[in-house]
């Protein structure tokens, strides 16, 4: 681990070190030219990732500072500085824009609401409310848009032409308190934050960065009942 960190730590100096001012002035005239630029490519194109608001000047000074050799943090103190950035500071600063963004978006459009997990939320349709789904066993088949705050669209039911049959117990937080809201035949428009979707790890599969947070357009098309299906079974 502290191998590695350092290691981050290092290529997060180098990746930045190419300010505006230097911009331009390097000629890629070898290959070991041109692999160290893919490199520094690769390194800031992560370090854009974690954070877009990076001071590059304060990363240079830290690079003249370890080839003066007059760091000013041992690698111990930068491991645990760079550990508790990374896995507290920076998921605090996402979920307090999160939770400004979802507040933002409830008190702009009064046919919003949220949940206790702040799942901010409007539904479209109310469908068959005799019917609404309650146990983790009950089987539902839907179908959903699935957008990121950029609107990009992550997964769409009705482009694939498909629609999903899962437990409740099986969809993600925000998504199992937003179809309790609805009955078969019902719609609700959703943003859920990252941590009622797919949290700090987000979902490689599906295209979905950590820390996101996500709009569904949901509408269940039926529900199957455990209590209903344990009663049949019970009659046959």
């Amino acid at each position: 681990m502290k191998k590695t960190v350092l290691v981050l730590l290092a290529a997060a100096f180098v990746a930045a070190g190419c300010s505006k001012k230097s911009g331009g002035g390097v000629k890629l005239r070898t290959d070991t030219d041109s692999v160290a630029y893919v490199i520094g490519m690769n390194i800031g194109m992560n370090l854009r990732r974690m954070d877009s608001t990076i001071n590059v000047n304060a990363v240079c000074e830290g690079i003249r500072d370890v080839l003066r050799r007059s760091p000013r943090f041992t690698g111990q103190e930068a491991e645990t500085f760079y550990l508790r950035y990374v896995t507290w500071t920076l998921p605090e600063k996402a979920r307090a824009y999160e939770e400004q963004f979802l507040a933002d978006i409830a008190k702009s459009n009064r046919s919003f609401a949220r949940t206790a997990s702040g799942v901010t939320y409007t539904v479209t349709e109310v469908g068959d409310q005799e019917q609404l789904p309650s146990s983790d066993r009950d089987t539902l088949r839907l179908r959903w848009t699935i957008r990121t705050a950029d609107d990009r669209e992550v997964y769409s039911s009705y482009e694939r032409g498909d629609t999903l049959r899962i437990a409740l117990g099986d969809l993600v937080k925000g998504v199992r308190e937003s179809v309790k809201l609805i009955g078969p035949g019902g719609k609700i428009n959703a943003w859920m934050p990252s941590a009622a979707a797919y949290g700090a790890e987000g979902d490689k599969e599906l295209g979905v960065a950590p820390n996101a947070t996500l709009y569904y357009e949901i509408e269940l098309i039926d529900v199957d009942k455990y209590a209903n299906r344990v009663r049949r079974a019970n009659f046959r």
